[in-house]
């Protein structure tokens, strides 16, 4: 399964955040509240935002966010010194559910409101970058969140003897860890940061900065709509972290950058293409040799491609899409324009034929008979074929490529 053109690009649009939370927000005047014009889809309300007499909720979330709840909607924006129109587009961007005018925020919140607007106003953000700041920050944090809540805190919190109650555990559980992945969060962050600011300041001009050319490549299981039917579901959810984490391992390690995966299929970027074909290739080798995991088929193209909130669009994205569709099983294929970027950076012979002269010219320069290294990958041209919504394409078949020994 692959994706299409609607999977390829980061969510998003409107003012209306996706991703879950506890909101603030409604534009109306305080003598009138009122739901807001823009209601939030059911399942991205977080309904721990509105007050509760569960003692424990009550101390887990003072501890959490290190205050009680003492203001409106209306009194933070107030305090923060900014309109209240304002106000919700940076709650909804955040992925914060509307309230009405309940009094459940802190001084945190308004803290929140008074930094983004400060940017506004120094000139710094513009209001709709200052938008998408605090959009792609909620959507990612809330996957964060959610993910640590229902992998990582629900198994420590089994009750470590008998008698003892999960909610009597949690609490001193959070307590001692929130320093320490609150740290953790903000050093990952810095690096992430400056690897990407590193990427941006050596591109050639301004407009690489956002269309950039690059590799991309999506791994794609084979046959795994038939073992959702086949597999129970803490086993399909074993097999789909595992696919996950042996990717992402592999794409790091090998100085790729992992955009987002899909379940049955990652996502990958490369700033060049031999980073890309080595990556694919050494997933297609890792996953052949696990008998657990089914096999693998990937799709790479190359070319422009336009970076949003950390995700990628355009139709180098979509070609690549395309070509993991057809791709064989435990293969990579990959757009002609990979296969002439492979082989501009010396990564591939542009023919075989090519590659024999090399070969004959090195013996000639007086090189002794041996391996010929220079090579790291061949190409097999496919035919041509229709690829839906972008023409005709000639697919190349990336495999490693032997060390050719000279003849003695």
């Amino acid at each position: 399964m692959t994706v299409d053109e609607t999977r390829s690009g980061a969510e998003g649009g409107g003012d209306t955040g996706s991703g879950s939370g506890a909101t603030p927000g409604s534009s109306r005047t305080p003598a009138e509240p009122a739901p807001s014009a823009y209601p939030t889809p059911h399942h991205a309300v977080d309904h721990t935002a509105e007050p509760t007499d569960d003692p424990l909720a009550i101390r887990l979330e003072q501890l959490i966010l290190g205050a009680d709840r003492r203001y409106t909607p209306f009194q933070a924006a107030r305090t923060a010194g900014v309109s209240m129109e304002l106000a919700s587009r940076f709650w909804r961007a955040m992925g914060f559910a509307d309230i009405g005018q309940a009094k459940a925020l802190t001084e945190a919140d308004v803290l929140a409101l008074r930094r983004l607007a400060g940017l506004v106003e120094a000139g710094l953000l513009s209001e709709p970058m200052a938008v998408q700041v605090a959009r792609s920050t909620g959507q990612t944090t809330a996957r964060l969140a959610e993910w640590q809540i229902d992998s990582f805190l629900e198994g420590l919190t089994e009750p470590p003897e008998p008698g003892m109650t999960r909610t009597e555990v949690t609490y001193p559980l959070v307590e001692l860890l929130l320093p320490e992945l609150e740290e953790f969060l903000v050093y990952v962050w810095r690096r992430q940061l400056a690897a990407a600011t590193g990427r941006v300041v050596q591109a050639a001009d301004d407009e690489e900065m956002v269309d950039r050319r690059l590799a991309v490549g999506f791994a794609d299981l084979v046959g795994f709509t038939r073992l959702t039917r086949r597999l129970e579901e803490e086993e399909l959810g074993e097999l789909v972290e595992a696919f996950e984490t042996t990717a992402a391992d592999l794409v790091a390690a090998h100085g790729g950058r992992l955009i987002k995966t899909l379940g049955d299929e990652v996502l990958f970027a490369a700033d060049d293409a031999g980073t890309a074909a080595e990556i694919s290739l050494r997933l297609i080798e890792t996953m052949a040799g696990d008998e657990t995991m089914p096999a693998l088929r990937v799709g790479i193209a190359f070319g422009t491609v336009t970076t949003r909130m950390g995700d990628v669009f355009g139709t180098t994205v979509n070609l690549a899409s395309r070509l993991t569709s057809i791709a064989p099983k435990d293969a990579v294929l990959v757009d002609g324009a990979f296969a002439e970027e492979l082989a501009r950076a010396g990564d591939a012979p542009v023919s075989e034929a090519q590659a024999a002269q090399d070969a004959l010219a090195a013996e000639k320069e007086g090189g002794e008979p041996g391996p010929v290294p220079k090579y790291r990958f061949a190409l097999q041209p496919m035919w041509q074929r229709p690829v839906r919504g972008l023409g005709v394409v000639e697919p190349w078949l990336l495999h490693r490529r032997e060390p050719k020994i000279l003849p003695t």
